[in-house]
């Protein structure tokens, strides 16, 4: 560890306290009676704050960083924000000593010479607490519910959020010995809260928040002004009397020296979550540090040891991810490992373990001796027996009692020293200089070896395997490879900062530089991969690689290099290469590359290493590649693998030598042997051949595919018919060539075959073979959805909607039924066809009486039937209405468009539905009444029409019947007035209670095409007889008059004829009226006309010849 200084300064006054905002950016200083605040960057005074009378003694800052407090010796604590404004002030009854703020509630503790007070920005006063002696120093606990007081009488107390004592811990040196200053450990890590404890006695102690002391108290040697926690609780730093901060860890070890200065050291402070630490001392100086910890480690092959927590040695098997601890519970100063061997550089001693076993994934060390004496060495090394110091130019190899036994003066510094093995007592190491010259030293021989010279310094250096060639790395990233013997610069590659060999393959090695790993196998070129970190050790497949302080094991497929040395038919290096790690296809490249490159020994190595030992099986491998077939099937047939001189066969083409090698063999591998050949067939484009060869073997599918994809009908149904019908998906595959090539036919007999009747019902919808699916739907009612939905969608497609609509209806499928229909009636009266409009509301009402059957939705369907009627009449009337005002001829009658526009003023609500125009109905009652005598009515429509909005078209015309009908008497003829047939009251034409006597309020019943009052009266039953007997006696023929005379005499210009008429009586009786038909009424002779001209009723569209009732 080393301390480098970043800044310094120097204020007027002493440096009492100090503060970091959270965030690291800015120093809060307490210097005289100001406070000075710093940017922790590059050490500017950003400002001086002014507030306190008298010398400030502390300072705080809030864990969220929107405030800081201090304190002073003129009794005041002033709040402030992170804009550096005071916005707060409160006193004490004596100096401020110090302020804490809680982490958690963001609460303020501010202490004074007699009591301590509790302040948080919800509260409008501070509870102040009396305290027994000056409290000098005080601390919160991690989770902010205790604070901890120290006290100049020796004393701490520990108190709860409200200021209640908890725990009282009592030093034994009393007064003498005053608490300075108090923390508690920051780590979240700890399972305690743990409190550090510095004395004027001298002495730093640790205790639990129970107050139960850990450990025991630590001498100092100074007096303590201030102490400190890094942010994760790792390291303490102590400052005082001795003008100097020193480093302790967290359980107060001594580490070392952070920065010497020229006074006392009041306070120190580390920035949060970084390295930096700040400096206060008695003559206002300020300095601001970073502390560089060193990696201190040590590796040899799989094994690496390093420092942890500056006190602990671990050592982790890079192999098998084993990992142990060694406690020191002393600076750790240099590391050295070799074999089972490990070298700990204490600060007075060198301490040697060993391994208890020599197995090598064996973890537990003992120690094996102690080198009780001060060294000063910047590199350490160990070797079996002796353990090597490096100190600048000079290498000492003492014996582990610490005995000197040897001694080597250089020409330069050394940069670089590797124990490269050797018998024990014996070994040897190789040392890089910084002149750029390479030794070899055997710690038994006085005398250095020069392996060579260079012109650069060394940096890295590593010997092969087999000690012929050494790898360096020199200060300008340039890794050089040497011939050890010649002296010859092999070859070199740029961007390396270390460089190893691996111990299994003489000729590979692996550099590392600018975030890649390049492995380079003997003269070829460099295979690169990323890689952070320096390599600092090859095994086999595996690169030991160190990134920042951690250590990995990462595994590198060999294949690369293995290829390099096969493309240069380098078999035996290759298979070097492969055994360090490749994969089992490249172990079986590496045979057939042997193989055809006739080296057949390594070709019999890579068998072994994969576990074949049949030399039979490898000799017919041999004759095969040589060309010698029929000598290879023989070999392989002998040595049990008749399936592998089949594969040559096939592979080859040779089926009729394959059929000649089966014989009378297993049917099965027959029939592979056919299948292998119709694929031959299929690929060389001989689909005949190859479909007859499928069909033999019994390869269905493979023939249905071929010839589906070739369009063979004839082929397919061929198969289709061999076929038993138990074999469905080959059957289902030639309905499918069926369809998509254009034969339902053969489909249709092919899923009649296997029984598959959706399949079936499908294909006639999607051809749309519609006769035949209504048959099927009558002898399978449950396929009747599959049939008619698709049905109805495409009568729907093909603009017949309303027989889609039935197509719905028919299926059960109400909603889309409704849905069609809802459309046709918005779209008629859209486009102003409102006969039209009428129909399909007559129908939509018709069916929500067939969904009534169902109790559950009766009373809701029987009011839609019931609107649905009502608009059906408006539409059916206003239909003449609309065609005598847009049109230029009508063949209604006045009367009839009297009538209807009298019909449906009555019948209009409020708001009117759609496409009924008011101004038409009232316009055309206005003509027609005129033209028929009612000026009274006529006047009325006129004058209700100057209150709405006219089109222009009818503009003209309305103002002159306005004008001209007040030429005419103000009444209406009393022919036109209605009567009613149950109570025989005239009714006036406008009435405001509608359709209805205005005396009996009977409900008058229309002819649906004159719009006449039919003589029909409502009547109710007697008690007594159900509708059933009514139905009956309503059926009863009327009795009829019989007539006396059946002569009828005919006479014409010029004959006079007389004819018996013995035929019945005409259909006509004396009842004027029809049945009540579609709901509607009718006189017998309109209904007759009208039904003549349309073939069909009027209203309900039934034709003449329709069953139906």
């Amino acid at each position: 560890m080393r301390a480098v200084l970043t800044w310094r300064d120097k204020a007027e006054h002493c440096i009492y306290d100090l503060a970091f905002k959270p965030d690291g950016t800015q120093l809060i200083l307490a210097a005289g009676n100001r406070l000075l605040v710093y940017d922790t960057s590059d050490g500017t005074l950003l400002q001086p704050l002014k507030g306190h009378k008298d010398t400030v003694y502390c300072v705080a800052y809030a864990k969220d960083g929107k405030r800081f407090a201090s304190g002073s010796a003129d009794k005041s604590v002033i709040i402030w924000t992170s804009k550096l404004e005071g916005i707060l002030k409160y006193t004490h009854n004596d100096s401020i000593q110090c302020v804490s703020y809680n982490p958690v509630t963001h609460q303020l503790a501010s202490c004074s010479s007699s009591d301590f007070g509790l302040w948080s920005p919800e509260q409008k006063s501070v509870s102040k607490h009396k305290s027994s002696s000056k409290i000098t120093c005080c601390s919160w606990t991690n989770d902010g519910q205790y604070l901890a007081l120290g006290m100049f009488n020796g004393i701490i107390s520990i108190r709860n959020k409200n200021g209640e004592e908890k725990v009282k811990i009592e030093r034994p040196g009393g007064s003498l010995s005053p608490i300075w200053s108090i923390c508690w450990n920051p780590s979240r890590e700890e399972h305690n809260d743990i409190l550090a404890v510095a004395d004027w006695g001298q002495k730093l102690s640790f205790y639990q928040l129970s107050g139960k002391q850990i450990g025991k108290d630590r001498s100092l040697n100074f007096d303590p002004c201030c102490l400190s926690y890094f942010t994760k609780g790792e390291y303490v730093l102590l400052g005082g009397s001795d003008k100097q901060v020193s480093l302790f860890t967290k359980d107060g070890v001594r580490l070392g020296t952070v920065g010497e200065q020229n006074s006392w050291v009041w306070t120190c402070k580390v920035k949060p979550d970084s390295n930096y630490v700040v400096v206060g001392c008695q003559d206002g100086t300020i300095s601001f540090y970073q502390l560089i910890f060193s990696t201190v480690h040590g590796l040899y092959k799989d094994r690496y040891a390093y420092r942890d927590s500056m006190t602990d040695v671990i050592v982790q098997h890079l192999i098998t991810e084993q990992k142990v601890r060694i406690k020191c519970k002393e600076l750790v100063k240099k590391i050295a490992i070799y074999k089972n061997r490990l070298a700990i550089q204490l600060p007075e001693k060198i301490l040697i373990y060993e391994l208890y076993s020599d197995d090598s994934s064996d973890m537990h060390y003992r120690v094996k001796e102690r080198i009780v004496k001060k060294f000063e060495c910047n590199l350490l090394v160990v070797c079996a027996d002796h353990i090597i110091l490096c100190q600048e130019k000079r290498l000492q190899c003492l014996s582990f009692s610490g005995v000197k036994e040897r001694e080597w003066q250089m020409e330069s510094l050394i940069r670089y020293i590797k124990v490269i093995g050797g018998p024990p007592g014996r070994e040897g190491l190789l040392v890089g200089l910084k002149n750029g010259q390479i030794l070899k030293i055997f710690v038994d021989n006085l005398f250095a070896i020069v392996l060579l010279k260079q012109a650069t310094a060394v940096r890295c250096l590593d010997m092969s395997a087999s000690r012929k060639k050494l790898a360096v790395v020199d200060e300008n990233d340039m890794c050089l490879v040497y011939d050890i013997h010649t002296k010859e610069l092999l070859f070199q590659e740029p961007n390396a900062n270390s460089v190893a060999w691996n111990t299994q393959c003489e000729d590979m090695l692996c550099f590392s530089g600018g975030g890649y790993l390049n492995i380079k196998a003997s003269t070829f070129p460099v295979h690169q991969q990323k890689l952070q970190g320096f390599v600092v050790g090859y095994h086999g497949s595996k690169i030991f690689c160190l990134h920042v302080f951690s250590m990995s094991a990462v595994e590198v497929p060999q294949s690369a290099p293995m290829y390099q040395y096969l493309d240069r038919k380098m078999f035996k290096e290759a298979y070097q290469i492969a055994c360090l790690g490749v994969t089992d296809t490249d172990w079986r490249e590496l045979a057939m590359e042997a193989l055809e490159g006739l080296e057949f020994e390594t070709a019999k190595k890579e068998r072994k290493k994969r576990g074949e030992t049949n030399n039979d099986l490898f000799l017919a491998d041999v004759f095969s590649y040589q060309g010698k077939f029929h000598e290879a099937a023989k070999l392989y047939k002998r040595s049990g693998h008749e399936n592998l001189a089949l594969e040559m066969y096939t592979d080859l083409r040779m089926f009729e030598y394959a059929k000649d090698f089966l014989e009378s063999g297993d049917p099965k591998e027959t029939k592979m042997l056919i299948t292998k050949q119709a694929d031959w067939a299929r690929n060389i484009n001989e689909p005949k051949a190859a479909v007859e060869m499928y069909i033999s073997a019994g390869e269905h599918v493979k023939a249905i595919e071929i010839s589906g994809d070739h369009g063979w009908v004839d082929t397919l149904i061929d198969i289709a018919r061999r076929l038993d019908k138990a074999e469905r998906e080959p059957l289902l595959m030639c309905a499918h060539y069926f369809k998509k090539l254009d034969n339902p036919g053969y489909a249709a007999e092919t899923y009649l075959k296997i029984g598959d009747l959706k399949s079936l019902v499908q294909l006639h919808v999607e051809t749309q073979r519609w006769d035949e699916a209504f048959a099927l739907g009558e002898k399978h009612p449950e396929f009747k959805d599959d049939i008619y939905v698709p049905y109805a969608q495409w009568l729907a497609e093909n603009d017949r909607f309303e027989e889609s609509q039935k197509a719905f209806h028919k299926a059960g499928r109400q909603q889309e039924a409704v849905k069609v229909l809802e459309q046709l009636t918005h779209n008629a009266v859209v486009e102003n066809r409102f006969n039209d409009a009428a129909y399909y509301y007559w129908m939509l009402s018709m069916q929500c009486l067939d969904i009534a059957q169902d109790p559950a939705q009766k009373d809701v369907m029987l009011d839609k039937f019931h609107h649905f009627q009502h608009l059906a009449e408006l539409y059916h009337g206003y239909h003449a209405i609309h065609q005598y005002t847009e049109e230029p001829f009508s063949s209604h009658l006045p009367e009839t468009l009297f009538n209807i526009s009298r019909f449906l003023l009555h019948s209009l609500t409020k708001d009117p539905p759609l496409g009924i125009s008011k101004v038409k109905t009232l316009f055309t009652l206005a003509k027609q009444s005129k033209a028929l005598g009612a000026y009274k009515l006529a006047r009325h429509a006129y004058d209700k029409l100057q209150g709405l909005h006219i089109p222009a078209r009818f503009q003209k015309s309305i103002e002159l019947g306005s004008l001209t009908i007040r030429s005419k008497p103000f009444h209406d003829s009393e022919e036109l007035v209605p009567l009613c047939y149950r109570c025989s009251t005239n009714n006036p034409l406008l009435n405001n209670l509608g359709n209805v006597c205005i005396n009996c309020r009977q409900p008058f019943v229309f002819s649906a095409s004159s719009y006449e009052v039919l003589h029909l009266v409502e009547f109710y039953l007697e008690e007594g007889i159900t509708d059933e007997e009514a139905v009956s006696l309503i059926d009863l023929e009327a009795p009829r008059h019989k007539h006396e005379n059946k002569w009828q005499e005919i006479t014409s210009s010029n004959s006079q004829t007389l004819r018996l008429d013995e035929t019945t009586d005409s259909m006509r009786d004396d009842d004027p009226f029809t049945a009540k038909l579609s709901f509607e009424m009718f006189h017998s002779e309109d209904y007759e006309l009208l039904v003549l001209q349309h073939t069909c009723c009027p209203y309900c569209r039934r034709r003449i010849d329709d069953p139906g009732p």
